[in-house]
C-alpha cells in the first residue's frame, strides 16, 4: 500500500519527478499538490493521471457517472480536500477540511455494482424522507444512479446537514487538492 506525501507544486505544471519536487512542513499557504510517493512505487504520474487509471477500470457507464459526480461534489466542495483511495473493495474520492481521513464528510464510492454518496457520520443526521441507506453504527449512504440525485432538494440538506456536524468547519477561501492516499495491489473486479 502506497502513502501519500505532500510536495509543493503549481498543479498544472506538476510533472511527478520526486527528486525535484520540495517535501512541504506543513499547510503553509500557496498552492498544493499530493501524490503517493513515486519513488517508492517507481510511477512518475499526477495525482490526476492516478485518479483517471483507477476510474477507467470501471465500465464506461459508471466511468461517466463518477467523473461528473465528482465534478459535482467540486463545486459543493471547493475548498475540500480530494483523499482518493484505490482499495480493494472500493474505490473512493473522500471531502474533507482537512487531508486527515478521519475529518472527512461524505465520500463518492464507486465498485462494480453501481456509485453511491457516502455520509461519513450519516447515522447522526436527521432523515425524515428515510433516503440514507445503511444500519451501521456510523456511516449511511444514497445510491447514485445519476448526477441529478446530487442536485435534488432532500439530498443537498442532507449534505447540508454533513457539512454543518463536521468537527472541522470547510475553509471558507482557497482551493482543494487531490491526495491520492493508498492503492490496494489486490482488487476485486471493477467491472462485472
Amino acid at each position: 500500500m502506497e502513502r501519500g506525501i505532500r510536495v509543493d507544486c503549481n498543479p498544472a505544471e506538476f510533472d511527478a519527478t520526486m527528486s525535484r519536487a520540495r517535501v512541504a512542513n506543513d499547510g503553509a499557504a500557496g498552492e498544493r499538490c499530493y501524490s503517493s510517493d513515486t519513488r517508492q512505487s517507481g510511477m512518475a504520474d499526477t495525482p490526476e493521471a492516478q485518479l483517471r487509471r483507477f476510474i477507467e477500470k470501471f465500465e464506461p457507464k459508471h466511468q461517466s457517472l463518477i467523473r461528473a459526480a465528482r465534478k459535482t461534489l467540486r463545486r459543493r466542495f471547493p475548498t475540500a480536500y480530494e483523499l482518493a483511495y484505490d482499495n480493494y473493495n472500493f474505490f473512493v474520492i473522500g471531502y474533507s477540511p482537512t487531508d486527515r481521513p478521519s475529518d472527512a464528510i461524505v465520500s463518492l464510492t464507486a465498485g462494480a455494482s453501481g456509485v453511491g454518496l457516502c455520509f461519513i457520520h450519516g447515522a447522526k443526521l436527521g432523515d425524515p424522507k428515510k433516503l440514507l441507506k445503511g444500519s451501521g453504527s456510523q456511516t449511511r449512504f444514497i445510491r447514485l444512479e445519476s448526477t441529478d440525485v446530487l442536485l435534488e432538494r432532500d439530498v443537498e440538506d442532507l449534505i447540508a446537514a454533513a457539512i454543518a456536524q463536521a468537527k472541522t468547519p470547510l475553509r471558507g477561501a482557497g482551493r482543494g487538492a487531490l491526495v491520492i492516499r493508498s492503492v490496494s495491489a489486490k482488487q476485486r473486479p471493477r467491472r462485472k
